[in-house]
């Protein structure tokens, strides 16, 4: 998918706040056994569509109305992803400026997460 110009400079100037993480390293962490809430932020149809195993949907559009029933420990670590990293670094931007101390956005999102043959849902 080609982005516009001001949604990549949107998104840049958010990933120059946030944490990322590749999907090696999201690897390496949960075979660590580091507890954390996996987050989609796709739209529903992408959802329903497939997702990763274990995760919750909370969308782009509601996350930010909806996350402190979903997570009310502003401690808990958020890993978010979308279709390629970009609407979840948006996502993880807003969540820390609510207080989220620990959002990190997945980066290459369910593109590398299927890529790297992890579990999905249906």
């Amino acid at each position: 998918m080609v982005h516009s110009e001001g949604f990549l400079a949107i998104v840049n100037d958010a990933k120059s706040r946030i944490n990322q993480i590749d999907i090696e390293g999201y690897r390496k962490r949960a075979a660590g056994g580091g507890a954390h809430v996996l987050v989609d932020v796709r739209e529903d149809h992408e959802w329903d569509a497939g997702h990763a195993a274990g995760a919750i949907h909370l969308g782009k559009g509601i996350i930010e109305r909806d996350i402190e029933a979903r997570a009310p420990d502003k401690q808990t670590k958020l890993v978010l992803y979308c279709g390629g990293g970009y609407r979840s670094a948006l996502a993880a931007d807003n969540l820390q400026k609510m207080g989220y101390t620990d959002a990190i956005s997945l980066d290459g999102g369910w593109k590398a997460w299927q890529q790297a043959g992890l579990p999905i849902e249906k």
